[in-house]
């Protein structure tokens, strides 16, 4: 096993101990590795090792690296913020964009969607800790962007993510991830059908699968700390 593989193995080692902690299966929960800034070879590696998913934040690189490994069939993820002159781009090569948090850009995304593709998975970013420096709409807006954004073609509007600001207590760490599971309840209630939570990182991913995140964004504890772009 490779230093890389063991980490990874490591990750969902915490993520099963996780869900066992607060009496839930860890197949209810997915491992999206982030490879940003990482190379195609490390990401091979992971694929080696069964990982999937991989989620990227720069659009040139993500959509370089998922030509590189079009073999491998993988799943990719853009997370990061997302600017009007680049969403072609990320319409035509991933698979889920979890950074929606105007409707400007859900309209781009599905209006350059390819019809040969299947609808584009997407998350509602929300901003639960009020953070000006952070992307995601206020808690307050949520509910009309939501349901503007289901209704959009060759979009499927799969449920809601967030970048909470950081906190090392545990309590802490677990109230941005209750107000974001409380609003996808309500939003349920209303009709939409969401079936995913993605929140939880490296250091808050426990806390996040206690408050029933369904996808945790992992890179650090699987790659170490990230190269710069």
């Amino acid at each position: 096993m490779t230093i890389l593989s063991a980490k990874l193995q490591a990750v969902r080692a915490r993520i099963a101990s996780a869900a066992g902690q607060c009496g839930r299966s860890d197949d209810t929960i997915q491992l999206l590795a982030v490879s940003k800034t990482w190379p195609a070879a490390q990401i091979r590696e992971l694929a080696a090792a069964g990982q999937r998913a991989f989620g990227e934040s720069y659009v040139r690189e993500g959509v370089a690296k998922i030509t590189e490994l079009r073999v491998l069939e993988l799943e990719w993820h853009f997370i990061g913020a997302l600017q009007a002159n680049k969403t072609r781009m990320v319409a035509e090569a991933f698979d889920w964009v979890h950074s929606v948090d105007r409707l400007e850009i859900a309209q781009r995304l599905s209006d350059q969607r390819p019809a040969s593709l299947p609808p584009l998975s997407i998350c509602l970013q929300v901003n639960v800790s009020g953070e000006a420096a952070k992307g995601g709409v206020p808690l307050t807006a949520a509910p009309a962007l939501a349901n503007a954004l289901a209704v959009l073609p060759k979009l499927r509007l799969r449920g809601l993510m967030t970048i909470p600001a950081p906190h090392h207590d545990c309590v802490e760490q677990r109230r941005p991830f209750r107000l974001l599971r409380e609003l996808s309840e309500r939003l349920q209630a209303d009709g939409l059908c969401l079936d995913t939570l993605s929140m939880g990182m490296s250091d808050d991913l426990e806390a996040a699968i206690a408050e029933g995140s369904t996808l945790v964004r992992v890179g650090t504890a699987i790659f170490g700390e990230r190269h710069r772009a």
